[in-house]
């Protein structure tokens, strides 16, 4: 298992609200900060490298229902 600093379970939450939160959460991190998101929805193999991809932020590695992201540099 690769290494975090904050772990978040979003447990069931949809796409919108899982977005939404992600944004709200990396907005307070330092960083390279890595959070390691536990995210259950059907969709999130799905929505989190999108997310990733469009904010910057690096998906580090990614095995649902588990997602390592490290926020970018700036």
């Amino acid at each position: 298992m690769r290494a975090f600093d904050v772990d978040w379970d979003a447990g069931d939450m949809g796409c919108g609200e899982l977005v939404v939160e992600l944004k709200l959460k990396f907005r307070e991190f330092a960083p390279r900060t890595v959070l390691r998101l536990r995210a259950m929805d059907s969709g999130a193999h799905e929505d989190i490298p999108a997310w990733c991809g469009l904010t910057g932020h690096k998906l580090l590695e990614a095995a649902h229902p588990l997602y390592w992201i490290q926020r970018k540099e700036s």
